[in-house]
């Protein structure tokens, strides 16, 4: 157990980093004005886009960061969270110092990591992963009478009507803490979620899937994590969303989305473009290359917009330093899902609760195994529907983790094989719809 000179330690480490998180507002920081896209568009699409940027002096969360550092001197898992916190919130400062210049993309690659990266497994690739989701997807967009899978539900909601749907849903699981919902003229998405609001722009249109998706991935996550890491009194860092929880939170909420059955083919192969687009602009392609190739793949110019800006903001829009945040959502995905069926392997629901007891990454869960034993991390109070039934998770998560065990080659030549000489039938319309 710890002694009580190192829980007060602890306690005020995690005082003063997030203190000195709160300056590192990176989204905020390199958001694009909706006049931008409206000055793009007014131009005929064929010229970049114009935006300035404010770069922070990272000099004061610097100081405030070499504190935290001193005080989590030390070996144990508690320690090596904090240092690594520290280190991301210190990361981020100076990328958003280095702002418009390629070394902001350097400290995002630190951040986030580059699309061609291995995993865990030392081999895969997320860009590889997101090659062949596209490859997959396209058989789908090519053939739109195979299931139709591919033809968005359609929108016909107004974020008024999404907003009423969504109240009721969100006031029975949060109750007293349910998150403010409100119907704002400018935004530069269709919704975007913070840690007391979910915020809807003022004449977009929404879809059945498109209200899932936002419960799941923006309210059930998002926001269930940040009530969470409030309720930490001991330990207020994990109320806080820095770099350094991205890649698990995002990969957490893409996971919510497929378990729940809210994913859908549009959204999944959007996904896999950012990350192609991603490599394509570290390669050299500028916003207008990457633009059109997202007007490739979207229904709406807007969206292919929004996901061009998505990869150059806060980089040079020349190409060669994009933005790399986007790459954390299947990588994420991917550390989300094998952590989850490994938890499920060794016996350790504690870790899965625990993975929602705040913002943070798996990596951390061995500090928070031992603050909870030490009295200092509560368990959550906050777990999506999936999760709390912990009886479907366990039964879903022991049957995919004997997956890997599969000759998935052998199996996919059988069934090749199998299906070479009878013709592809046309599904009746009133079971593709």
């Amino acid at each position: 157990m710890l002694s009580e000179k190192h829980r007060g330690r602890i306690i005020e480490a995690c005082e003063i980093l997030r203190a000195a998180e709160r300056p590192v507002r990176v989204l905020r920081s390199i958001s694009w004005p909706p006049e931008v896209a409206a000055s793009f568009f007014a131009k005929g699409a064929r010229e970049m886009p114009e935006v300035r940027y404010t770069p922070i002096d990272p000099s004061a969360v610097t100081e405030l960061v070499e504190k935290a550092r001193r005080l989590a001197d030390g070996s144990s898992p508690i320690h090596t969270w904090l240092q690594r916190v520290a280190g991301t919130i210190s990361t981020g400062a100076r990328m958003i110092a280095a702002i418009g210049t390629p070394d902001f993309h350097h400290y995002s690659v630190e951040l986030y990591r580059s699309p061609t990266e291995p995993i865990l497994d030392e081999v895969t690739q997320p860009l590889a992963l997101a090659r062949q989701i596209a490859e997959t997807l396209a058989v789908f967009i090519q053939d739109p009478d195979n299931g139709k899978s591919d033809v968005p539900m359609a929108a016909t909601m107004t974020a008024e009507e999404i907003g009423a749907r969504m109240r009721p849903i969100l006031l029975r699981f949060f109750g007293n803490h349910t998150p403010q919902i409100d119907i704002v003229d400018t935004l530069s998405a269709n919704a975007l979620a913070g840690s007391r609001y979910i915020r809807l722009r003022r004449g977009a249109a929404f879809s059945e899937r498109d209200l899932q998706q936002l419960v799941q991935h923006e309210a059930f996550i998002h926001i269930g994590t940040s009530l969470n890491g409030r309720e930490q009194s001991m330990l207020p860092i994990l109320a806080a969303g820095h770099p350094g929880t991205t890649r698990t939170q995002e990969g957490l909420a893409v996971f919510a989305e497929m378990i729940s059955g809210s994913m859908d083919p549009a959204r999944m192969r959007r996904l896999a473009n950012r990350v192609i687009a991603i490599q394509m602009a570290i390669e050299g392609a500028d916003f207008l290359d990457i633009y059109r190739f997202f007007l490739e793949h979207e229904t709406k110019p807007q969206q292919a917009f929004e996901s061009a800006r998505r990869v150059v903001r806060g980089g040079v829009l020349s190409g060669g330093a994009p933005f790399t945040k986007d790459v954390v959502y299947l990588e994420g995905l991917l550390g989300v899902h094998n952590f989850l069926r490994a938890t499920v392997q060794f016996g350790r629901l504690d870790c899965l609760h625990l993975l929602f007891c705040g913002k943070l990454d798996v990596e951390d869960l061995p500090a928070m195994v031992m603050l909870a034993e030490n009295g200092l991390c509560k368990f959550p109070k906050f777990l999506p529907p999936w999760a709390a039934d912990s009886g479907f998770l366990i039964s879903y998560l022991a049957y995919s983790s004997f997956l890997n065990q599969v000759n998935l080659d052998r199996v996919r030549l059988h069934y090749s094989n199998l299906l070479a000489n009878v013709p592809k039938l046309d599904i009746p319309a009133w079971q593709a719809e």
